[in-house]
């Protein structure tokens, strides 16, 4: 199986709702254009220190990171991010590790968006193919 790219906008949660408040202008909303490895094995996000110096997140706090090797490490979770993925977006934390951006499966959840792994690329639920549905059982 291949890997799966998609280009994601990271932004500032709160730039953003500092902006929608009249309280900050657009061009100073803090963004970044990543090329991000979709990570269906990773539960949470993943961005590398120096893009969490460029959007200006804080640290909220700390979880323990699990390697595909079985080592464990605390690390650093952000303050809130909006991802927006093939025009859906969502807002979460995301841990702070590694030197590129991944995307994991909260991000693909509330999104809506399936990995096609035949054709290595991401694809709207087809259930769902003009918005995000979330399932509240």
């Amino acid at each position: 199986m291949g890997e799966i790219r998609v280009k994601v906008l990271l932004t500032n949660a709160m730039d953003a709702a500092l902006h929608r408040q009249k309280k900050l202008a657009k061009k100073k909303i803090r963004t970044y254009l990543a090329d991000a490895l979709v990570d269906t094995g990773a539960v949470l996000s993943v961005i590398p220190p120096h893009v969490q110096a460029i959007l200006g997140v804080g640290i909220r706090g700390t979880r323990v990171a699990e390697y595909a090797d079985g080592r464990k490490e605390e690390v650093g979770i952000t303050e809130a991010i909006e991802f927006d993925v093939m025009g859906r977006n969502t807002l979460e934390g995301a841990l702070v590790i590694g030197d590129e951006v991944l995307i994991g499966q909260t991000v693909l959840q509330t999104t809506d968006l399936l990995a096609d792994c035949r054709n290595r690329c991401l694809i709207p639920n087809p259930a769902h193919p003009d918005q995000p549905v979330l399932k509240v059982k």
